[in-house]
């Protein structure tokens, strides 16, 4: 089944995930509803740097966004 989102392409523009290979770049209503399903937060709310880690759970979130 072929994805379809009108913003796609500006979405893509726009995210900071670094995971290779996600299936979610670029449909930002999936890759957010996919971590929040885990109680993560998805990569576009973290700073670069902090993105990286890969460690997107709501606390470390809380903790990176306190700090700044």
């Amino acid at each position: 089944m072929a994805k379809d989102c009108k913003n796609y392409e500006e979405n893509l523009k726009r995210c900071n995930c670094t995971y290779e290979p996600c299936s979610k770049k670029g449909y930002c209503c999936e890759c957010i509803r996919y971590h929040l399903s885990l109680g993560e937060a998805p990569a576009c709310l973290f700073p670069d740097d902090a993105e990286k880690t890969f460690d997107r759970s709501l606390e470390y979130l809380a903790k990176i966004l306190s700090e700044r």
